[in-house]
């Protein structure tokens, strides 16, 4: 795996922890809550932008946001008591495939 994409799992991982943390800051109220969710944004923002320099952006924007989307569900049930219910797990289902035909298939996912 290279490097770019070492990065953009940083930026998603980021971006899905500062996600989670914006819940938490009830509208920018919580101190440290808000605080975790601005680093993460700006560290999620920082290693996306190293992940563009040879990964297309659309292909980055794409695997970035679908991934986060799974992921940030999934936080969002485990951690904070919210349902998924059938056609949301399904939904979340046919992101990841969309990723994995972009990841497998496309030849400009920067391999």
């Amino acid at each position: 795996m290279s490097s770019n994409y070492a990065y953009l799992g940083l930026a998603i991982v980021a971006e899905v922890i500062a996600t989670s943390f914006l819940k938490e800051s009830q509208g920018f109220t919580r101190l440290w809550p808000t605080v975790i969710t601005a680093v993460g944004y700006l560290c999620a923002f920082y290693f996306l932008s190293l992940t563009l320099r040879s990964i297309p952006t659309g292909v980055a924007y794409a695997i970035w946001s679908g991934v986060g989307i799974v992921l940030i569900s999934v936080v969002g049930w485990l951690w904070q008591n919210q349902k998924l219910d059938g056609p949301a797990i399904a939904g979340m289902a046919l992101i990841v495939a969309g990723v994995l035909v972009i990841q497998l298939f496309s030849k400009t996912a920067g391999h």
